[in-house]
């Protein structure tokens, strides 16, 4: 729409192709040249080659907020690179809408010790899930279909940055547990 305002567009761009991405128990990288590294759990749309939510499940958008923070240009490179996302455990398939009031909850294991925890409901994301797979499919198709992540309300503040051999998990009722171990 040409008279759409700049603040009603919708923030999406590409997280990556399959390769780029693991499965649960699979291995999530953090970038050699970022020094804060953070996971991102968010309820993931399955959606068909149609843009309709077919079913759900959890995804680990891995970021480099120090690389993301020194240019808004370098967004690609903080967010987008192998091993930067995972999917899993499974898909959950259902006609009825995700419950509002499930919670994600993220929590990150250094060795036997939890070191970070939180959560947040799933109503407190801002955008209808519906209009977020419109949006992606307004202008770009995808005959296989696609899985769109819906943003998260967790991010762990600086100064936390995850290590090598940090285990992460994140839940989401009904669908389960994704677990990731950073590589």
């Amino acid at each position: 729409m040409a008279s759409e305002k700049l603040d009603d567009r919708y923030k999406l761009f590409f997280k990556g192709t399959r390769h780029r991405v693991v499965g649960h128990h699979g291995r999530v990288r953090i970038r050699q040249d970022s020094t804060w590294n953070v996971p991102e759990p968010e309820l993931t749309l399955v959606l068909n080659r149609r843009g309709a939510i077919v079913g759900y499940t959890i995804g680990n958008d891995m970021s480099s907020r120090s690389i993301e923070g020194e240019n808004p240009l370098y967004l690609s490179q903080a967010k987008i690179y192998d091993g930067s996302a995972a999917l899993g455990p499974c898909v959950l398939v259902r006609e009825e809408p995700f419950p509002g009031d499930a919670s994600i909850v993220l929590s990150i294991a250094r060795g036997s010790k939890i070191v970070f925890s939180a959560s947040v409901q799933v109503s407190q994301i801002t955008r209808r899930f519906e209009d977020l797979a419109a949006y992606l499919f307004r202008e770009c198709t995808f005959p296989q279909g696609a899985l769109l992540m819906t943003g998260t309300g967790i991010v762990p503040p600086a100064p936390f940055t995850l290590q090598h051999g940090d285990s992460i998990s994140i839940t989401i009722e009904p669908i389960g547990t994704l677990t990731n171990e950073v590589a």
